[in-house]
């Protein structure tokens, strides 16, 4: 199925090329003079444009400037009664594809546009083959060597072509957008737009119209159309992360995005196809929230059709030296690893936070160290020693209600800091953990 604009200022040609393409399954899209095609190609996405020739005021040739300039992956076909030469010869050198004249047949047309269609394909699936291959040698990486490890890079490589919906999860910290982006890197799509979405991040009235967009209009501030990532994120890969956050509204049009590819921008009826593949990142059992109602089980199952669970680091402490040269290496450090000495050390830690806790220490190591030789004094692992002597003894009742300050401080200390782990482990929204700080009087810092 193709995406075509037919511009032409007579209707009734427009009617039947309509009906000719869309009898064959095409999304098909009217324009009735070529400024309506020009406010179109800048506000949509075409695969094939089919526009007249000679039309006042804004002629073909300005439609498929037009084109070229917002849309250059789009295909043009001129039409015109007047097959001269010289317009035919302007035409194709200013980039159009293919050159009709009136009167035509309208299986020639709809032969034109579906060539035209195939190669826009093509060239798309070229891109997307020479991206990988530049990427091979320098992409998102998952490294290690350990079993678990070596599982996730084998179920990667299985479902990346697929173009299925993902759903990655794991502990915070594990390295679920590094996923993300190793899996669209080996995809047919990696030449696309990769976009990364923080659910929880982007307070709930506004996520909606930052994924679908929004009409002028819609609400106050809305002072001109525009697109969300949706769109923004066509021919690619858009993750939503911690998508367990997501509100009920929003939850119930990712449903109809999943079931259907089609989305309305707020406060826009107009339905648009979207050509992106979703994946999706938690930390925390999304079976809970379906639990206790906060989560749409139709929407868990529209994501679970591939499981990806990112181990925790703790599962692949054979893995810790190769990361740590790693990070080493982005810092441009010339010491190729951790002292030795540091090792046992490193091996025994819990690691509550996950790979995002050793970049950390990796980074911390390089700061002290300065210009000198990297040592094991340098390798601060326990900084949290402090805070956690003082920290109050744990309360033998769990009940949160009762001894929410003691048990909220406790997780945020097991959690490295992190208030959406500590939230994860006391079984309670990020949201709901900021309320409660909040009205303990607890340092909540800014709700995002």
């Amino acid at each position: 199925m193709a995406r075509v604009l037919i511009v032409d200022d007579e209707p009734k040609l427009v009617t039947l090329l309509k009906s000719a393409l869309a009898h064959r399954g095409h999304e098909v899209t009217g324009a009735a003079g070529g400024a309506e095609a020009l406010s179109l190609v800048t506000d949509g996405h075409f695969d094939v444009v089919l526009t007249d020739l000679r039309m006042e005021p804004v002629d073909g040739m300005a439609v498929l400037a037009g084109v070229r300039e917002h849309c250059p992956d789009t295909a043009v076909i001129i039409l015109t009664a007047y097959p001269e030469v010289k317009g035919a010869v302007d035409a194709l050198q200013r980039g159009a594809q293919h050159y009709l004249t009136k009167p035509f047949n309208f299986q020639e047309v709809v032969h034109a546009v579906e060539t035209a269609a195939a190669t826009v394909a093509l060239a798309r699936e070229n891109r997307a083959l020479h991206r990988t291959v530049a990427q091979l040698g320098g992409g998102p990486e998952i490294i290690g060597t350990a079993p678990a490890t070596a599982e996730l890079r084998r179920l990667l490589a299985q479902v990346a072509p697929a173009d299925a919906t993902v759903l990655i999860r794991g502990e915070s910290g594990t390295g679920k957008e590094v996923a993300a982006r190793a899996l669209h890197a080996a995809s047919a799509r990696a030449g696309g737009p990769f976009i990364a979405v923080n659910c929880a991040a982007i307070a709930e009235s506004l996520l909606e119209s930052e994924l679908f967009g929004y009409r002028k209009g819609a609400f106050t501030g809305a002072e001109a159309d525009r697109e969300g990532l949706f769109e923004a994120a066509r021919g690619g890969t858009l993750l939503l992360d911690e998508i367990g956050e997501a509100g009920p509204a929003v939850q119930a049009k990712l449903l109809r995005v999943l079931e259907e590819r089609k989305i309305n921008r707020v406060g826009d009826p107009l339905e648009r196809q979207v050509d992106v593949r979703v994946l999706a990142a938690t930390n925390r059992p999304l079976e809970a929230a379906i639990r206790d109602g906060s989560f749409r089980e139709d929407l868990y199952y529209r994501l679970l059709v591939f499981p990806l669970d990112v181990p925790p680091l703790r599962e692949r402490i054979d893995d810790i030296p190769l990361l740590a040269s790693h990070f080493l290496a982005r810092l441009g450090r010339r010491e190729a690893a951790l002292p030795a000495a540091s090792l046992p050390r490193l091996r025994a830690h819990p690691w509550p936070g996950n790979v995002r806790e050793l970049r950390n220490l990796v980074e911390r190591a390089h700061i002290l160290a300065g210009s000198g030789a990297l040592g094991d004094a340098h390798v601060m692992l326990d900084v949290g020693a402090r805070a956690r002597s003082a920290a109050p003894a744990m309360p033998e009742d769990l009940d949160l209600d009762r001894n929410a300050r003691a048990l909220i401080t406790e997780a945020l200390r097991r959690a490295g800091g992190s208030k959406t782990a500590a939230a994860a482990m006391l079984g309670i929204t990020r949201r709901a953990m900021y309320s409660r700080m909040k009205m303990l009087g607890m340092d909540a810092g800014p709700e995002l």
